[in-house]
């Protein structure tokens, strides 16, 4: 007979046997996804590119430490509250003491530079090890909630949720992105290394711009659904479980014909970008109205993923970012649709001047910007989607659907838009 000890020791390598299942598949399938006629462009990104064999593995031998000890379950409901609580702090904190090392460096006439800076820099590692010491177990815990939500949801098989929810904060490693200049559309796509410079981001882009004549965007993302999934380091705890749960829904349609076909179009992209935002949200919310009250949002609707500039609330004298991206886009689709590419490529650096001008920053504003950004349409309204037909497709399916659980049933087997088409086509 076993102990529970032992019970939980086969449970865990039974997790882990599935993690590296669905590892390899994924892995794999990314790389299938690479075209051998734009291999060449990554001259310009291969010594820069990110190694996810190593940090997935480092990963999982962390996960599988934490899986095996359980600490979790060692506290209860309020301290769990708490250690999340605390984390947070520690996460603001560091943010301080690294902001404040930056300001230190840069700050011109500063007296007793190098007092305040070997100061600083010891209170910033200290931090960062304070940091350290907390995240695996607050993982843990939100990793359990999350599944244990999943469970009652009906994502549970036999009591076990597949593939099981593991996520790591870390430094992510940012998105390469390439588009034809002639539509919009993601031909290419790669992750780089974390920590590149504007100048580097530039150099990538420029050639592969000067060289192939495509258009390029070095961009940093929020989360990416590798296993476990990689989500950036945030004070805001919705956005953060909003983005685990994104990811696994991610993982969870890996092997089914929606998510086997990610990267067959632009529109299977966007259809599995929006229902992983719906479902991420709802999931979030679900499990936060459960067992984190506190951080409730007041107010319904989806949370930005990426990190775009906050947008303004609709009004007549407010600027409204989200509508101004719509009508760039829907104007860029028409020069573009008319074979104006230079008059296109002009006008959205224009457009990007006034958006700086408003107080949105965008570094480079592109056909590659509208590549990326125009799949996630869980949102009314377009933004970088312009007048997409594919998200308000989804969302209708999303609200006819009884529960995020019968959603993601019908929408999983979906092989193309016209595939989505048919399947609203015969629901009341």
């Amino acid at each position: 007979m076993k102990t529970s000890y032992q019970m939980s020791i086969s449970q865990t390598a039974f997790r882990l046997t599935i993690s590296l299942g669905l590892l390899l598949l994924l892995l794999s399938a990314s790389s299938a996804a690479l075209w051998d006629s734009i291999q060449g462009m990554r001259e310009f990104s291969r010594d820069v590119e990110f190694d996810f064999t190593e940090w997935t593995a480092r990963a999982l031998f962390q996960k599988a430490v934490s899986a095996a000890l359980r600490a979790e379950r060692f506290l209860d409901p309020a301290q769990q509250n708490a250690l999340v609580q605390t984390y947070l702090e520690q996460v603001n904190t560091t943010a301080q003491w690294s902001a404040r090392l930056d300001q230190a460096v840069a700050q011109p006439k500063l007296a007793n530079r190098a007092e305040i800076i070997t100061r600083t820099r010891a209170e910033l590692t200290n931090a960062k090890q304070r940091l350290a010491a907390l995240s695996p177990l607050t993982e843990a815990v939100i990793q359990s909630r999350t599944e244990s939500m999943l469970a009652e949801l009906g994502f549970g098989l036999g009591g076990q949720v597949l593939p099981p929810v593991l996520y790591q904060v870390t430094d992510l490693p940012l998105n390469l992105i390439v588009s034809p200049r002639e539509e919009i559309r993601t031909v290419f796509s790669t992750n780089l290394i974390a920590g590149l410079d504007t100048l580097q981001k530039e150099a990538i882009e420029d050639g592969i711009y000067t060289k192939y004549g495509y258009s390029a965007l070095v961009e940093p993302i929020g989360g990416l659904g590798a296993y476990p999934t990689m989500v950036m380091r945030t004070t805001d705890f919705n956005w953060l479980t909003e983005t685990v749960a994104h990811e696994w829904i991610h993982n969870y349609l890996t092997f089914t014909p929606l998510g086997i076909r990610y990267d067959a179009s632009p529109q299977m992209r966007t259809i599995n970008e929006t229902v992983a935002s719906l479902a991420g949200e709802k999931i979030s919310r679900e499990m936060i109205a459960r067992d984190f009250p506190d951080y409730a949002l007041p107010l319904p609707g989806p949370r930005m993923r990426s990190r775009l500039p906050a947008e303004s609330a609709e009004s007549s004298t407010v600027f409204n970012f989200r509508a101004e991206m719509r009508k760039t886009r829907v104007r860029v689709d028409e020069l573009l649709a008319a074979g104006k590419v230079d008059e296109a490529e002009a006008y959205m650096e224009a457009r990007r001047q006034f958006f700086w001008e408003q107080g949105y920053g965008l570094r480079k504003l592109n056909q590659a910007y509208f590549a990326f950004y125009g799949s996630y349409n869980d949102q009314p309204g377009g933004g970088a989607s312009g007048s997409d037909p594919v998200g308000p497709a989804v969302r209708r399916l999303w609200v006819r659907s009884p529960d995020l659980k019968t959603f993601i049933a019908t929408i999983r087997g979906v092989r193309s838009f016209e595939d989505l088409q048919e399947k609203l086509s015969r629901q009341p």
